[in-house]
């Protein structure tokens, strides 16, 4: 500021009231004052404009999942590139924390919003109980968006699908391929959304008139999936079908069926949650379900950015992740011709 007035031949207060548009210097002050800041290279200093009041620029995302499946679970990359999509557009900053509980998580956005380094959050994997995480982010007063179903969400606007239709979707063409041992291979049994699914397995089994699907829930991870995996597999009826909850963890089975000379699909058919790059590269091609994930990402990004404006939000429905059979869905050995 100094360097500018000094070249303009004014002060430094007439220097930040050209700066930040505010009354007290003439038009013509004000754009001799802003051309030299360009044309010194002068940037806001965001964490200033904060501390007086403006916009941090800055939005925050917390995970509460172990580090490791950030790097390899393709969901959250795409997520993000959709939400970076949005962002940087209107010049926005995502700043992301890995976190290992929903204190944590809670202390985190308490900080963050203190300190005035974000200007809203975006809420990931919602518990059904999530009964502290989202009233205190709300008390806070804390612009924030909710991934998940709006039953969880409290007071904040929600961006969800329902992966109840899913569900049924994979359950009745398995059904119709005569597969009635199915096992589905889970996310964390406490997500919100892990048990909508777990509820529409249910269902969709009873629907089609086949017994009740094992669950196994896991941590997301391939470690997890593979172990899970064998255990279905040794077992005295082992499963014709299994549905695994994200794409890293049915790519894991692909290995433990091959270690138990089990041949897919012939053996054993194998749906991934999620198509992915790895659905796709693996052979046989794996059966998945897909949507528009950076899409998903972006969408979220614009209502938090509309909350943050002062809008107001409502709950935004994103289309159900469509079942596309591939190369690992076949009928079972023991299917009536």
């Amino acid at each position: 500021m100094t360097d500018i007035a000094q070249r303009a031949g004014v002060s430094k207060v007439a220097v930040s009231y050209a700066l930040n548009d505010q009354p007290g210097v003439s038009p013509a002050t004000r754009a001799a004052i802003k051309s030299i800041a360009e044309e010194l290279g002068w940037r806001p200093n965001s964490a200033a404009r904060a501390l007086t009041g403006g916009r941090a620029q800055t939005v925050g995302l917390t995970l509460r999942r172990p580090p490791r499946t950030l790097g390899v679970e393709p969901f959250f990359m795409e997520f993000i590139s959709g939400v970076e999509s949005v962002l940087s557009a209107r010049s926005y900053a995502l700043m992301l924390q890995m976190v290992d509980s929903q204190d944590k998580e809670i202390e985190v956005c308490r900080r963050w919003w203190g300190e005035r380094r974000v200007d809203g959050v975006l809420l990931t994997d919602l518990r059904a109980d999530d009964d502290a995480r989202v009233p205190a982010i709300a008390a806070l007063g804390l612009p924030a968006v909710a991934i998940g179903p709006p039953d969880v969400s409290g007071p904040l606007p929600a961006v969800w699908s329902y992966d109840g239709e899913s569900v049924h979707e994979i359950v009745r063409y398995l059904a119709v391929l005569g597969h009635r041992r199915i096992a589905r291979v889970a996310g964390a049994a406490e997500l919100a959304h892990t048990r909508v699914r777990d509820a529409a397995l249910t269902a969709a089994c009873a629907e089609a008139g086949i017994p009740e699907a094992t669950v196994i829930h896991t941590d997301y991870t391939g470690d997890q999936g593979a172990r899970a995996t064998r255990a279905l597999l040794i077992a005295a009826e082992r499963p014709t079908a299994i549905v695994f909850d994200n794409d890293i963890m049915a790519v894991a089975a692909l290995s433990v069926a091959q270690e138990l000379g089990l041949s897919i699909p012939a053996d054993l058919s194998v749906v991934a949650w999620d198509e992915s790059a790895l659905t796709q590269v693996v052979r046989p091609m794996l059966s998945a379900v897909t949507r528009d994930i950076p899409a998903y990402g972006a969408r979220a990004a614009q209502a938090l950015l509309a909350v943050i404006e002062g809008e107001e939000v409502a709950d935004i429905r994103d289309g159900y992740a469509r079942f596309v059979p591939r190369g690992s869905t076949c009928p079972p050995p023991d299917a009536a011709p």
